[in-house]
């Protein structure tokens, strides 16, 4: 887990002229392998996060999704999967370079004792940024919930 965000499930901010990030980090008694299960489909996301509305699409490498959050249900995020890396890390973003850019990374460790330490980072930066920081709604309570519902779900049957 990195130095600094503490996994505890409580989310970390910073914030710069051009650049937020949000951060949440547990760890999850459960296995790497589970927890990419849960992260990676789609269609099950709003049974268990209570963040999610709806995912529609495949969640893999170079594939679009469209998200739609229960905090704005009349918006549809389109979101490029970047990265895919089973059981490790997962990387979506939207918007465009430099303009504007959302990306969200989940990260998964294992540990010794066979828990697993998650990490959610969220990242929007760009030159826009100085106008549309003030629009943006504080995401704190949100990961909060999304890392509490992930924990939850993932030690549900283990």
């Amino acid at each position: 887990m990195p130095e600094n965000i503490s996994a505890d499930g409580r989310a970390s901010k910073s914030k710069s002229t051009f650049r937020m990030e949000t951060a949440v980090a547990l760890n999850l008694q459960s296995s790497p392998e589970k927890i990419w299960a849960l992260l990676t489909n789609a269609a099950n996301f709003p049974q268990w996060n209570s963040t999610v509305k709806s995912i529609d699409g495949i969640i893999a490498q170079g594939e679009i999704i469209k998200l739609v959050v229960t905090a704005a249900p009349e918006r549809v995020f389109n979101l490029t999967i970047s990265e895919f890396v089973p059981a490790k890390k997962l990387v979506w973003r939207d918007g465009m370079v430099p303009m504007f850019q959302g990306v969200r990374t989940y990260t998964l460790t294992p540990q010794a004792n066979g828990s697993t330490d998650f990490e959610m980072v969220e990242v929007f930066s760009g030159i826009l940024m100085p106008m549309i920081a003030g629009s943006l709604p504080d995401f704190s309570s949100p990961f909060e919930h999304y890392a509490s519902d992930l924990k939850r779900e993932a030690e549900r049957t283990n």
